[in-house]
C-alpha cells in the first residue's frame, strides 16, 4: 500500500511526537502478529493487549499490559465488554493538540493510546460454516472492534490505525524510521472505515437471510472485495477494476468471478463482460454438451450435441464470420481435438469447466488466447442471487431471469399444432433467446442455432438480419422470440425464408392479426407466456 496524501486539509496537527508511545493490540486473526509486536517493542512503545491477544503475546515473551490495567474494569460477559471505556475511548479520541483535551485527559488519568492495532471477530468465516447456530453467529458479531477502529481513524491525525497482517511491515517501518506522514495515516484511516463498511454490510447480507427478511430492503448495503486494477475500460481513457461479492457465499455457481486464468495475457473490461455472458448462456443447457460463442456481449451461435466438438461445429456453422475475436465458452472438459478446431480461429478468450492436458498444452501455443478454467460447470450447481446494474447516480437491483420454462404451460393459438419434435426445438429456442438483446429472435434447426438477431429498435428489423445470416438453414427452423410481436410483419419475413413455427409470449393488442398470418403460411405457433427481455 503506497503512502500518499488523500486530502489536502486536515481537522487537526498532532503536536506529540511523530512516533507511538503505546499501542492497543487486540486482534483475531494473530497472523504475523507476535513478529509486529516484537519491532513495536523494540522502539520502545508500550504494549496493551486483551484476552488471547495479550496470552499470544507473552507466551512469545513480550511484556504486555492488560486493558483491564487502564480500564480498573476487569473483561467480563464471555468478553462481551472490555475495551468500551472511557480511559480507552478518551486515550484514542483525543486531539494531542487541544489544551482541552489534554486537560480531560490529566484529570481524569487517561493515557494517551498513539497506535491501534485490530481486527475482527471472524463473522464472515463463522457465517460460510455449514449450519451454523444463528446464536453462535450473532456471537460473532464485533462491537469493541469496530468502535476502536472508527475512533482511531477518527483521530488519525494523532493516531494510527492498522486493521490488516498486510500493514505490518510498511508501518513498523515507518516508526523505526521515526517517519510517519500525515498522508500514510490518512491512507490507514480510510482503510479502517473501508474495513468496518465491509463488514457491516457482510453482517446486514448474512442475517437478512436468517432472519428471512431478503425482500429489497430501504437501504442497501453492498461489499466487494477488489480481485484486480484492469489495464483500463470499455475504452483506453476509461480507468476500471474488478471486483468480487464480499462475504460467504453459500450457493457456489460457477462464474468468471470464480475462474482461473491459465494462459495469455490479463483480461479487460470488456472481456470479463463477454466471458460473463457466454458463461451465462451456456448455463442455460446443463443436461448436454453446449457450445456458446459470443461476440461483442452478444450470441452469435449456440449448440447442444453429444460431444463439446459437435456442439462447436454446430455453433460456428450459424455464424463463421462474426467469432473472429470472440469468445467460445463450453460445459464440459475440453478435449484435443475440439481444441485443435479452436485454434483455427482469432479467440480472445476460451472458457471450459477443465482442460485435457495436451488440449491445454495446444492452446498455449497461442499467444494472444486467453484461457479460463471455470471449475464445476460440468457438476450440479444451484443458480441463484441479483442482479445490478449502475445508471447515473445510482443502482438498479433485480432478480436474476433465472425462471425455467415450462413448456406443459404453454399454449399452441394456430390451427396446426407443432410436432414433438418442434416442440423439443421450440424450448431450446426460448432458452437461447433469452441471452439475446432485445428485440432478440432466434432460428433453430433441432438444438442449434441457425439465425440470432437482436439489438435493433424493431422486432422486424432482428427477424430480417437472422434470416439474412441463416439464409437456406432458415427453411423448416423453429423461430423464437423474446417478447411478443407488436404487428404481423417478422411473421411475414420469418415464412419468407421458411420457417416452420414460432414460440413467443404473446400479449400483444394485435396478437389476433399474428395468429392470422402464422395460419395463412402454415405455421405452428406457441404461446410461453413468459417474456425474456434483455437490455
Amino acid at each position: 500500500m503506497a503512502s500518499r496524501s488523500l486530502s489536502a486539509a486536515t481537522a487537526h496537527t498532532p503536536a506529540a511526537p511523530a512516533k507511538p508511545e503505546r499501542a492497543l493490540l487486540s486482534v483475531s486473526d494473530k497472523q504475523g502478529l507476535v513478529e509486529f509486536a516484537r519491532r513495536l517493542a523494540a522502539c520502545g512503545i508500550e504494549l496493551v493487549s486483551t484476552g488471547g491477544t495479550a496470552k499470544a503475546l507473552r507466551d512469545a515473551g513480550l511484556a504486555v499490559r492488560d486493558v483491564s490495567d487502564l480500564t480498573k474494569f476487569p473483561e467480563m460477559m464471555e468478553g462481551r465488554v472490555k475495551t468500551l471505556h472511557p480511559n480507552i475511548a478518551g486515550g484514542i479520541l483525543a486531539k494531542r493538540s487541544d489544551p482541552g483535551h489534554r486537560a480531560s485527559m490529566q484529570d481524569h488519568g487517561i493515557a494517551p493510546i498513539d497506535l491501534v492495532v485490530v481486527n475482527l471477530y471472524p463473522f464472515e468465516a463463522t457465517a460460510a460454516l455449514p449450519g451454523v447456530a444463528l446464536d453462535d453467529l450473532v456471537e460473532q458479531v464485533d462491537i469493541g472492534g469496530p468502535s476502536l477502529i472508527r475512533a482511531a481513524a477518527k483521530n488519525h491525525p494523532d493516531v494510527l490505525v492498522v486493521t490488516d497482517a498486510n500493514q505490518y511491515d510498511m508501518v513498523a517501518k515507518a516508526i523505526e524510521k521515526d517517519q510517519i506522514p500525515l498522508g500514510l495515516r490518512q491512507e490507514l484511516a480510510l482503510r479502517a472505515f473501508q474495513h468496518t463498511a465491509r463488514y457491516d454490510a457482510i453482517i446486514a447480507r448474512a442475517l437478512s437471510k436468517r432472519f428471512g427478511l431478503t425482500d429489497y430492503p430501504e437501504h442497501l448495503a453492498f461489499a466487494y472485495d477488489r480481485i484486480e486494477t484492469l489495464r483500463y475500460g470499455e475504452n483506453s481513457h476509461q480507468r476500471a477494476a474488478f471486483y468480487r461479492k464480499a462475504g460467504p457465499r453459500n450457493v457456489k455457481e460457477p462464474s468468471i468471478v470464480g475462474s482461473k486464468q491459465l494462459h495469455g495475457k490479463q483480461l479487460s473490461y470488456n472481456n470479463i463482460l463477454d466471458a460473463d455472458v457466454a458463461l451465462e448462456a451456456v448455463k442455460e443447457f446443463p443436461e448436454t454438451a453446449c457450445c456458446v460463442i459470443v461476440k461483442h456481449a452478444t450470441p452469435c451461435g449456440i449448440a447442444a450435441a453429444p460431444t463439446i466438438h459437435a456442439a462447436y461445429e454446430q455453433a460456428l456453422a450459424c455464424d463463421p464470420y462474426s467469432p473472429f475475436g470472440g469468445i467460445v465458452a463450453v460445459n464440459r472438459r475440453l478435449d484435443l481435438q475440439t481444441a485443435e478446431a479452436l485454434g483455427e480461429l482469432f479467440l480472445e478468450i476460451i472458457v471450459a469447466p477443465s482442460y485435457d492436458a495436451d488440449a491445454l498444452a495446444h492452446l498455449q501455443k497461442k499467444k494472444n488466447v486467453r484461457v479460463l478454467e471455470v471449475p464445476g460447470l460440468d457438476h450440479p450447481y444451484q443458480r441463484s442471487g441479483t442482479q445490478i446494474r449502475s445508471v447515473t447516480g445510482g443502482l438498479l437491483v433485480q432478480d436474476r431471469d433465472l425462471k425455467p420454462y415450462e413448456p406443459k404451460e404453454w399454449k399452441t393459438v394456430t390451427k396446426r399444432a407443432p410436432t414433438a419434435a418442434e416442440l423439443a426445438s421450440m424450448l431450446f429456442a426460448a432458452r437461447v433467446v433469452k441471452h439475446v438483446r432485445s428485440n432478440g429472435v432466434v432460428f433453430v434447426q433441432g438444438t442449434r442455432t441457425v439465425g440470432i438477431g437482436g439489438g435493433q429498435t424493431a422486432r422486424v428489423d432482428s427477424t430480417f438480419i437472422a434470416t439474412h445470416k441463416g439464409k437456406d438453414q432458415i427453411q423448416g427452423s423453429i423461430m423464437a422470440s423474446d417478447a411478443f410481436f407488436p404487428f404481423r410483419d417478422a411473421v411475414d419475413v420469418a415464412a419468407q425464408h421458411g420457417v416452420a413455427a414460432i414460440v413467443q409470449p404473446g400479449g400483444s393488442i394485435r396478437d389476433a392479426e399474428v395468429i392470422a398470418a402464422a395460419d395463412e403460411h402454415g405455421i405452428a405457433m406457441m404461446f410461453s407466456h413468459q417474456r425474456s427481455f434483455r437490455h
